[in-house]
């Protein structure tokens, strides 16, 4: 197909609102837009476009040639896409299902649409099936819990920082405060928080990441990143433990507790705001978030 025929297609498509005469008429189609991993520029394919259980799908058949098309290696390098499908307009994220997953939605994409079934036979490469996730912004995703449990976290640290600050300016001890004492309640604070954070990345790391991993190439360095940070957030969370633990009241320094205290903080929360930045996106697409007890 011509790059100039194809662009008299797209317009056709959008000037009918999604729909095409001749030759395609009838068909299921979208115009899906991609940024071109070499050049960084939008790129626009119309595609056959199916919904299966509840998804768009797009099928990087090309007509059975030996090679990925084009916009397969675009969504590789950035999945993040735009769907033009029925006149109706949608931002998503592109995911590449692989081993059953695959084999399993394959298998209903041929049940829909037997012709790829033949552009399969006819090449020896494997077919990819791809799952346009929609993101939308009115319903809560995991993407936006994860957001959720990184501001009880940073609730968590203002707390013990704010205990920090009493204690290093003095005012602890002007307070008659029952017991537990000031050092025992952020004792408290730490193992909650400690505790927490250390479950919250174990289910990143086993479930969560490798999943994202799998389905969006594009994320997997990033994700590997976000794995090696887990073990300094580790390390960052059991120095937090230990530095509260090991304060003794009259003893201890305050004035070193809290700079030690801002300097791990510090480093907790620029983890978090990496993490926000690299997955929430692809979390909102593809899971909602957990219900709530």
């Amino acid at each position: 197909m011509s790059n100039d025929f194809h662009r008299r297609l797209i317009a056709e498509f959008r000037a009918n609102r999604g729909a095409l005469g001749g030759m395609f008429e009838g068909w299921s189609l979208a115009v899906l837009t991609t940024t071109g991993a070499r050049t960084g520029l939008p790129r626009e394919v119309l595609l056959g476009y199916l919904e299966i259980e509840g998804n768009g799908v797009v099928v990087a058949s090309a007509n059975g040639a030996d090679r990925h098309p084009g916009w397969y290696h675009n969504i590789r390098r950035n999945p993040l896409v735009t769907v033009e499908v029925g006149g109706e307009t949608y931002q998503a994220m592109a995911a590449i299902p692989q081993g059953a997953a695959y084999e399993k939605l394959f298998a209903q994409v041929i049940a829909e649409a037997p012709g790829y079934g033949d552009y399969q036979a006819k090449t020896t490469r494997e077919i990819p099936v791809v799952v346009v996730h929609r993101i939308d912004e009115r319903v809560k995703g995991m993407g936006d819990w994860l957001v959720e449990v990184h501001q009880w976290f940073r609730a968590e640290l203002r707390a013990l920082r704010e205990q920090a600050d009493d204690l290093a300016d003095g005012r602890a001890t002007a307070i008659v405060r029952p017991e537990p004492d000031l050092a025992q309640e952020m004792r408290t604070h730490c193992l909650s928080f400690c505790t927490a954070l250390r479950r919250h990345h174990v289910g990143e790391d086993s479930v969560v990441f490798p999943a994202l991993a799998e389905q969006f190439p594009a994320l997997a360095p990033v994700i590997a990143q976000l794995a090696e940070q887990h073990q300094v957030v580790a390390r960052l969370r059991d120095s937090i433990r230990e530095l509260v633990e090991s304060f003794v009241p009259g003893e201890s320094d305050p004035v070193r507790l809290r700079a030690e205290l801002e300097r791990l903080a510090g480093e907790l929360e620029a983890h978090f705001e990496f993490e926000e930045q690299a997955v929430v996106t692809a979390l909102n697409a593809t899971a909602a978030a957990p219900p709530t007890a």
